[in-house]
């Protein structure tokens, strides 16, 4: 799978963090910034990810901020994108399964331990379809509208 994946200044550490996860699970990623401690403004590494994904380069994104809030809220601009900001496995699978979420926003303060399973459920969990395809469908519709 091909993953876009970023962080500002605060999500630097987690970011390096679920790269190594990525290699050891076998995805190709792009790192899309920040790649130092200065500080940067999530917006701007938000829609870089979010519009790789939209644009279909990538298959699933990544994006972390220091709560994963302000991320989600930038990248859910970007039309396509159905970003999640998600605090355990639970959510993330229902945002996978229920909304097709396409992009998982974590917050660096996000307890490490709990970060390997939240990642591996975004990534190996289907969308359901068929019921929530019409949600989806009419969240689709507002972007037309908007």
């Amino acid at each position: 799978m091909r993953i876009a994946i970023g962080a500002d200044h605060r999500g630097l550490e987690l970011k390096q963090f679920i790269i190594e996860l990525l290699k050891q699970m076998g995805h190709s990623y792009q790192d899309l910034g920040t790649h130092t401690a200065d500080s940067v403004d999530y917006p701007d590494i938000a829609q870089k990810v979010a519009e790789k994904v939209a644009a279909g380069n990538f298959d699933l994104g990544i994006l972390i901020c220091d709560t994963g809030i302000g991320m989600c809220i930038a990248a859910n601009k970007v039309k396509g994108i159905r970003a999640a900001s998600v605090y355990d496995a639970f959510g993330t699978r229902r945002a996978r399964q229920h909304n097709d979420a396409n992009i998982l926003c974590l917050g660096a303060r996000e307890e490490q331990s709990a970060v390997p399973e939240i990642v591996e459920t975004f990534l190996n969990t289907k969308f359901d379809g068929e019921r929530h395809q019409k949600r989806v469908d009419k969240i689709r519709a507002i972007e037309e509208i908007s």
